[in-house]
């Protein structure tokens, strides 16, 4: 039997927070006002920094007196989001945020310190799961990379596997593929967690990796590599991995760039120096054409193939209510495929809202309370409506 529906939220990563305090002071500024709006039981997926997790451990009880802060605002938590290790929200943050990747011992560290926090928010039913970054930004790395990462991770499904027999509370971590990341595809996602399986059971622990290790599926990151949702997650089912939370989101689209001057110059608010916003075109072929960021100089004098190319995406998350951005379009289309696919697993993935760049969009009026509770309207409506068919 499926487990019970839990109440939708959305990431805190949205609220800027360097301390504690600032953490629980984004609960009263936006959660607690969203929920009120909505008018129903609401779930935040908490965002701390590497320093902010180490506050809350060093304090006493901390992770108990978080849970009490929660409680008593009527807010639960049963996911965390450890991909930003740092300043999310400072003045550049672009390729920064993939690091330390998965072969440094600081991100193991962090990531384990987010679980034993994690364990004391939980509600009744005890599982919870932490979304982390797909091992790095694809690059040239050290030879060793790819073991260093692995080791770290299967070191990690022992540290989670090390929490469920201490505290009854059972984690999952949650990989995400990106774009122009080490793992970005589905086919990569799949070939990675079958060379994990293997390594992890010449050392005893390929049940521990499979029970602790599965997939974030971010629908926004694989909207922009053209995969088509529901057979991506059918092929992720069907290859044995599982999918341990579902981020809601949505890309730009372009429509006939190289045509569309007026669809151009609507994009070029969207560069900006904050985030990376990774670029990719597909051909007439269906070729794929990657940019690692979107620039005024792509925009302008796209080169080929992009000039020619019929369709672009950009990893620019869009409140997922929004079907287009004036000229532009979203991947919205992608939501409710990849919710059907989503709601016919034979267990419940934790799902959330990711739309962390709402400060930084176009004509935004600055009401995120307003913003959010449209985005969260929208994805209960989704929700059920997958629900109903599944």
């Amino acid at each position: 039997m499926k487990p019970a529906i839990r109440p939708l939220g959305y990431c805190t990563n949205v609220h800027p927070a360097n301390t504690l305090a600032q953490v629980v002071g984004g609960l009263d500024q936006y959660a607690v006002r969203v929920a009120r709006n909505l008018g129903r039981p609401m779930a935040v997926g908490l965002w701390f920094s590497q320093e902010v997790a180490q506050e809350i451990l060093l304090q006493d009880d901390g992770p108990q007196r978080l849970a009490g802060e929660l409680q008593c605002r009527e807010l639960s938590c049963y996911t965390l989001n450890a991909f930003p290790y740092g300043d999310f929200h400072g003045p550049r943050v672009k390729q920064n945020v993939y690091l330390p990747d998965w072969s440094e011992p600081p991100r193991l560290a962090y990531t384990q310190a987010c679980a034993d926090i994690l364990v004391a928010l939980l509600g009744a039913d005890g599982e919870g799961s932490i979304s982390t970054l797909p091992l790095g930004f694809k690059r040239a790395h050290a030879p060793d990379f790819w073991d260093a990462a692995a080791d770290h991770l299967i070191q990690c499904a022992r540290h989670l596997d090390h929490l469920y027999h201490t505290t009854g509370k059972l984690l999952r971590l949650a990989i995400e593929p990106e774009p122009l990341c080490e793992l970005e595809t589905t086919p990569e996602a799949i070939s990675f967690f079958q060379q994990l399986w293997q390594r992890a059971g010449r050392v005893d622990a390929e049940r521990l990796v499979r029970t602790h290790l599965g997939l974030c599926y971010d629908v926004c990151h694989q909207a922009v590599e053209f995969e088509d949702t529901q057979e991506s997650i059918v092929a992720l089912d069907h290859a044995g991995v599982r999918i341990n939370k579902v981020q809601l989101s949505c890309a730009v689209q372009v429509d006939h760039p190289g045509t569309n001057a007026a669809a151009r110059a609507a994009l070029m608010p969207y560069v900006e120096p904050r985030y990376l916003h990774q670029t990719v075109a597909r051909d007439a072929a269906g070729a794929l054409h990657r940019a690692a960021d979107l620039t005024e100089s792509l925009i302008t004098a796209a080169p080929e193939p992009f000039a020619s190319a019929p369709i672009w995406r950009i990893h620019f998350h869009v409140p997922i209510h929004a079907r287009c951005l004036g000229l532009l379009s979203t991947t919205r289309n992608e939501l409710p495929r990849a919710l059907s696919a989503i709601a016919k697993l034979d267990y419940r993935p934790d799902v959330e809202i990711e739309t962390y760049t709402w400060n930084i969009l176009p004509d935004f009026d600055g009401d995120l309370v307003e913003g959010l509770s449209r985005e969260l309207r929208s994805a209960d409506e989704m929700l059920g409506a997958a629900h109903q068919t599944a």
